[in-house]
């Protein structure tokens, strides 16, 4: 299930943090305050798992050029 989904859970995670930093700025509720460096650092974990996932597609696309999915030579 990761494999095929890790492009949406990486964009996900992108999202989190991002409302995290929104979460972090605001001045009307202290409660998204409280939680905004919790929220971000989720999202940050969760980017960094999902963004080394290779996907089913991108493994096969790189094969077939001659590289790992990083982008390296063999």
């Amino acid at each position: 299930m990761f494999k095929q989904h890790a492009r949406q859970f990486e964009l996900a995670s992108m999202v989190l943090m991002v409302l995290g930093i929104v979460a972090l700025c605001q001045p009307w509720s202290l409660v998204l305050h409280q939680y905004s460096v919790a929220t971000i650092i989720a999202g940050l974990v969760a980017f960094n798992v999902f963004s080394r996932i290779k996907t089913p597609d991108a493994a096969q696309h790189a094969e077939s050029a001659g590289t790992d999915a990083a982008g390296t030579d063999h």
